[in-house]
């Protein structure tokens, strides 16, 4: 079955944009599809005013999960939480000029792996960020990963 991508989701997914990792990243929320297959990991770097310096993500899967996680780092960074939050599957799917209606989950994944890497900075830093909920498809401790 041959689906119809933007433009600038396959120059996402061939060009993805903030791949890598954050050494001793502020938050990281790490997230799965078991239907997929597909696995995300986001890492956000938090300055002392609650703005987004920095975003990475590595994601095992296919080329619109990749597409959807460079979009969604690019949209959070610069952004104080709040304006985060509002980063929504929707918001990440409209930048990326659509996604075939099979796709969809792929934004979902990448808005909770920005939320469970806001999760993990509100947990560190002992505080609550008001709208954000506890992530729900949270694979870190299914990878049997401790984080300190």
């Amino acid at each position: 079955m041959a689906m119809n991508y933007s433009d600038k989701v396959i120059d996402h997914s061939l060009n993805p944009r903030n791949v890598g990792e954050i050494e001793d990243a502020s938050g990281c929320g790490t997230v799965g599809n078991a239907v997929c297959g597909d696995i995300m990991r986001v890492y956000l770097d938090i300055d002392e005013n609650q703005v987004i310096r920095d975003a990475k993500f590595k994601t095992f899967g296919c080329g619109a999960a990749i597409a959807t996680s460079s979009m969604a780092t690019m949209l959070v960074k610069g952004k104080n939480i709040q304006d985060a939050l509002a980063v929504t599957n929707k918001a990440v799917a409209e930048a990326l000029d659509g996604l075939p209606p099979v796709k969809m989950h792929c934004s979902l994944l990448a808005e909770e792996a920005i939320y469970a890497a806001l999760w993990d900075y509100a947990e560190k830093n002992g505080i609550a960020i008001e709208g954000l909920e506890p992530p729900v498809h949270d694979v870190s401790e299914l990878e049997g990963e401790h984080h300190a």
